[in-house]
């Protein structure tokens, strides 16, 4: 799976950006996160947005759209549709795909899956580029506890999947399909279990990367998990047996070890104006890490324009603050930016001997 980079970033595919950017200019976004809801019909043990409280607040359709479109000319290349909340929850989340397709922007889905009825299916398949499925079990018990669910979701789950599956090659649908699965105690024998499932259904990969503790979480299950009960070694031989031509089991240890060491080599932030977050009030935020903190809260799409937000005073003083001033070693370990920080620190702090190619 070294085509999709799951493991590492993709900075490097956008060097006009980048250089932009390096000579001091307000760049639009790359790549933008939304929460069409706040709703979920799951309670994960693991969820790192819990402390929104899963209100039922839901995007408005029209007014999203039109800052889509508004965003997209300014340079917007992909939006990642996920958030504090189950994105299928929302009704309409089929018609905003379809319409942020439209706009020219990449449209991605992460979502639990148990909404994803073979209805939706047919309408988003066309317009997305991929759809990633939380499902952090094997078995339908470890499941319903994980997730806080009932154990019919995961067997509801698995049905929608092998229908998506039908779907996309009977219409030759170019959407990668797979499956992320946050490694922890109580799944840990159940990866392989859900390789082969996921290989049988006949998805394109599943992702099994390290638990990583959001500082507002109010769950404490796993804040201080580590990886010393887990034989990574031997489950890296069993996953890589189970991968071939069709399909791939991406066990994700650059972040394992990240995780591990807590190692950032880089002092501040440098990554929040190549992203975006927008919450399902329609709050535009810098950080999901410090989303409650109306520092990081550069306005809301109900009552400005994009543009408007992204060029605030407000927004600048942050972005200001956070890349010369925020200690980047309190934020969150393995952060969304993480591996982007590394390269743009490393691309603002070269040492002697760059030339030498």
């Amino acid at each position: 799976m070294t085509q999709y980079r799951i493991d590492n970033h993709k900075l490097m595919f956008h060097p006009h950006r980048v250089s932009e950017w390096m000579d001091g200019k307000n760049i639009a976004p790359i790549y933008m996160e939304i929460s069409p809801t706040g709703a979920c019909n799951h309670r994960c043990l693991f969820c790192g947005l819990d402390f929104m409280g899963y209100k039922p607040d839901f995007l408005d359709q029209s007014i999203l759209l039109k800052r889509i479109e508004e965003i997209a000319l300014m340079g917007l290349k992909s939006i990642m549709y996920a958030g504090e909340g189950e994105p299928l929850c929302h009704n309409n989340l089929p018609q905003i795909i379809e319409g942020t397709k439209k706009s020219g922007i990449d449209v991605s889905l992460t979502t639990n899956g148990v909404l994803l009825t073979l209805e939706k299916s047919e309408r988003i398949l066309p317009s997305l580029s991929w759809i990633k499925i939380s499902c952090n079990a094997g078995t339908k018990e470890t499941h319903a506890h994980l997730h806080g669910t009932s154990k019919n979701d995961f067997s509801r789950l698995m049905g929608n999947l092998k229908a998506c599956v039908a779907l996309k090659h009977n219409n030759n649908f170019s959407c990668t399909l797979g499956i992320q699965a946050i490694l922890l105690p109580e799944n840990y024998d159940e990866m392989e279990r859900l390789a082969r499932i996921s290989a049988d259904i006949g998805l394109d990969y599943l992702v099994i990367k390290p638990y990583s503790h959001h500082p507002k979480s109010q769950t404490k299950w796993y804040k201080n998990l580590g990886f010393d009960d887990y034989n990574l070694e031997t489950l890296s031989e069993k996953l890589d047996e189970i991968s071939d031509e069709h399909f791939k089991v991406i066990l994700r240890t650059n972040a394992m070890e990240r995780q591990v060491n807590n190692k950032k080599d880089y002092d501040h932030c440098l990554g929040l104006p190549f992203w975006s977050y927008i919450d399902s009030t329609g709050n535009v935020w810098g950080c999901s890490v410090h989303m409650t903190d109306s520092g990081f809260l550069y306005g809301n799409i109900y009552s400005q324009s994009f543009n408007e937000i992204w060029s605030s005073p407000t927004r600048k003083k942050n972005i200001e603050w956070v890349a010369n001033e925020m200690d980047a070693k309190e934020c969150r370990v393995n952060c969304r930016l993480d591996a982007i920080n590394n390269y743009l620190w490393e691309l603002t702090h070269p040492n002697n001997h760059v030339n030498f190619i």
